[in-house]
């Protein structure tokens, strides 16, 4: 199984596995979300320690182990992207599974199990697809219950339509499927966020970057990632640099 198909797979798995935990009707909407993280990341820690020993790893779920840091290949991972979505049964809420080579989103499947019939959806880099033609208004994902003042600002003056969504995988991912047009968050996130979704972007020939337009590099002593930007080509330069006037 090549790393992109054990990315997917295991992303596809530990969807299947959240939407039995929700489903069984044991837990209180306080619990869910601790009891979904905790199952999805057992499976898919152990599960990329078994199949891929000698990488490193990394997992929000999980207390972080510095000696990742000698490794070039890296499994970035986030169990539930959306814990509070999960937990309250809404649609949008996925899964992260991501490997970075020398610090590069190389590798990555976003799982969205809550959307569609049977298994929901998987979007993978290595099984791109052609993005929808966007409408005559330009759409922009932000998120559910606090939108950046920065991508309120840049909708305005692009006359775009403000989407609000939660996770961050389903509103990258809703650039991908064409649901939207621009993803632009400036309130700070951490590597197991943005790794699988910027490398399925990337592969589906999305721009991503930082919102100054420098590159994302994973795999840093500092999990912290202040900004992102996703979106359709022909509007970065116009993004970037209405971001670079506030």
């Amino acid at each position: 199984m090549t790393d992109a198909e054990l990315a997917a797979h295991l992303a596809e798995v530990a969807g299947r596995l959240l939407i039995t935990v929700r489903d069984s009707g044991v837990f209180s909407p306080a619990m869910l979300g601790k009891a979904g993280d905790q199952t999805a990341n057992q499976f898919l820690v152990h599960a990329l320690r078994d199949q891929r020993p000698g990488d490193g790893l990394l997992s929000e779920e999980e207390q972080d182990n510095p000696a990742r840091l000698s490794h070039t290949r890296v499994w970035i991972v986030d169990p539930v992207d959306g814990t509070r979505e999960y937990g309250e049964a809404r649609d949008y809420w996925a899964v992260h599974v991501a490997l970075a080579i020398d610090g590069a989103p190389a590798v990555g499947a976003v799982a969205l199990p809550g959307l569609g019939p049977g298994l929901g959806v998987v979007l993978r880099s290595d099984a791109p697809a052609p993005v929808p033609p966007p409408p005559e208004r330009l759409r922009m994902v932000v998120s559910r219950t606090r939108p950046a003042d920065e991508a309120v600002a840049v909708a305005k003056v692009l006359g775009a339509e403000l989407i609000p969504m939660g996770s961050a995988g389903a509103k990258a991912m809703a650039v991908v499927r064409g649901e939207a047009d621009i993803y632009l968050h400036s309130g700070g996130q951490y590597e197991w966020d943005s790794c699988a979704p910027v490398a399925v972007a990337l592969a589906h020939g999305l721009h991503a970057s930082r919102i100054d337009g420098t590159p994302l590099s994973y795999n840093q002593r500092d999990l912290y990632m202040p900004d992102l930007l996703i979106c359709r080509k022909e509007h970065a330069a116009r993004v970037l640099a209405e971001v670079a006037k506030l």
